[in-house]
């Protein structure tokens, strides 16, 4: 027996918007409302804020203001998602109007923004003997994150990506692969790896038998991947590079030792070193711990000291590298990049990462980690994620923040252009009905007379919504 779970979200209004231009809004737009959810209700899409047990679907719509940057739009959504065993499917659908009754065209500028309509089609789990990942990719990691960790290819709403993890295990030997964007050449990155003492008679012998050896290759092919300086042209609004590196690739090599394997907690060592062509290089070694806890309590730790040489940067395809990789302020003409970062990556130091994620009885979970140099001011990198959702608590909070180039403990929680943030906050007011506010820090492109990205710009929405929500038993 399966369950299946349908909800539909009803955004409210908020802020300058009055009762009756909402009423009259919504009466105006019923007909449409109610076409959209019809010729969409057999599709599954993804909620972001209502993650899936296996055998269990998600229909999430919704219809209403969305406050972007302060201005109102008239937005119609709908993603619901669902789950047989160990294949997922995920769209999203979002139609967003102006004031005026305009389309907002940001979501429907290029090819790969029809194709994001389906949000992600999967098999299994990361960790997976098989895993396969099409569409939006939200955290994607290869090997123990030197090189590429929890990299996201659609930090924007406003230019969702489409990308690609293909990972197999075959017990002696296997691979990782992540693919960012199938619109434009972005980041790709294959890891294989092999596990050699099981070709041998050491393979039944406790930590060494599986020991296992990767190699990875990494590279943003993107055109703006190794740009440094250039020549903006207000007139023509197009940008010319001077000093271009080309693209960035890493390649490095990884060692991975299970020191114990148990029904109660595994813990492995490792060592990862990386070099970026034609910059530095460096390396890690790290323990890592997944406590099981009797089903009580399940705990993920890892703790890792890093050594970095100049014009080097540990994880460099991070969270934020979409943002990070290349941007043009037209006022000024001034490029920031993260191949600039390289060069500016001098008299490095050491530094320590850390990570710890906790679930108890299946109620909340919290996920955290944090990266700084020893002697870089600048340098923390900080990724968050909990979830308090329990299916009998009133209360209900979903949050994810991810900062970089963190100064001091004052600029940890500040929002700016290193930060990407969303939230929300709920009460089940009935059984079925929840009541809350979700607000996102998130960003938008900006675009040349040519309409190529060139950049990206902080961009704030606060979404009130109503949600339904309703179980159905499917025998």
């Amino acid at each position: 027996m399966g369950t299946s779970n349908i909800l539909f979200t009803f955004w409210s209004t908020s802020g300058g918007c009055s009762a009756s231009h909402f009423l009259a809004c919504f009466r105006y737009s019923l007909k449409k409302i109610i076409f959209i959810l019809f010729t969409f209700l057999c599709f599954n899409t993804y909620a972001q804020f209502y993650p899936l047990h296996q055998n269990e679907a998600l229909l999430q719509g919704g219809v209403g203001i969305i406050w972007i940057n302060g201005a109102p739009h008239y937005g119609f959504r709908l993603f619901p998602e669902i789950q047989f065993a160990n294949f997922g499917v995920g769209l999203d659908l979002r139609l967003e109007y102006t004031a005026d009754g305009k389309l907002r065209t940001e979501n429907f500028n290029e090819f790969s923004d029809y194709l994001s309509i389906i949000r992600y089609v999967k098999y299994g789990q990361k960790g997976d003997p098989l895993y396969v990942r099409l569409g939006a990719l939200d955290y994607a990691t290869l090997g123990f994150g030197n090189i590429m960790y929890l990299y996201n290819n659609s930090p924007s709403f406003d230019t969702r990506k489409v990308g690609l993890e293909f990972d197999a295990d075959f017990n002696d030997f296997g691979f990782e692969s992540v693919y960012g964007n199938f619109g434009q050449a972005g980041v790709i990155g294959i890891r294989g790896f092999v596990r050699p003492m099981h070709y041998t008679q050491l393979a039944e012998i406790p930590v060494i038998g599986n020991l296992e050896i990767g190699a990875t290759i990494a590279s943003d092919l993107d055109q703006n991947a190794g740009v440094i300086a250039g020549t903006y042209n207000p007139v023509t609004d197009n940008f010319d590079p001077i000093i271009d590196e080309g693209n960035t690739t890493l390649i490095g090599i990884d060692l991975g030792l299970p020191l114990i394997r148990s029904s109660i907690a595994d813990l492995d060592a490792y060592f990862d070193a990386a070099k970026i062509i034609k910059f530095g290089s460096g390396a890690a070694i790290g323990l890592a711990l997944n406590f099981k806890g009797l089903g009580l309590v399940n705990l993920r730790a890892r703790l890792e000291r890093r050594f970095n040489g100049d014009h080097y940067l540990p994880s460099y395809f991070n969270p934020l590298y979409e943002i990070e990789r290349f941007n043009l302020n037209k006022t000024t003409g001034f490029v920031t990049s993260k191949v600039q970062q390289l060069k500016l990556a001098v008299n490095q130091s050491n530094g320590y990462y850390g990570e710890l994620f906790v679930n108890v009885l299946g109620m909340f979970n919290i996920l955290g980690s944090f990266q700084k140099l020893d002697k870089v001011p600048d340098s923390g990198i900080l990724h968050l994620y909990t979830q308090i959702a329990p299916e009998d608590f009133p209360y209900i909070f979903r949050a994810g923040y991810d900062k970089t180039a963190i100064r001091n403990v004052t600029d940890l929680f500040k929002l700016d252009d290193r930060s990407y943030l969303y939230s929300e906050f709920g009460y089940r007011v009935m059984n079925y009905i929840v009541v809350s506010m979700v607000y996102y820090w998130t960003y938008t492109p900006i675009r040349d007379g040519d309409k190529n990205i060139i950049g990206y710009k902080p961009q704030k929405r606060v979404e009130p919504r109503i949600s339904f929500y309703y179980p159905l038993n499917v025998q």
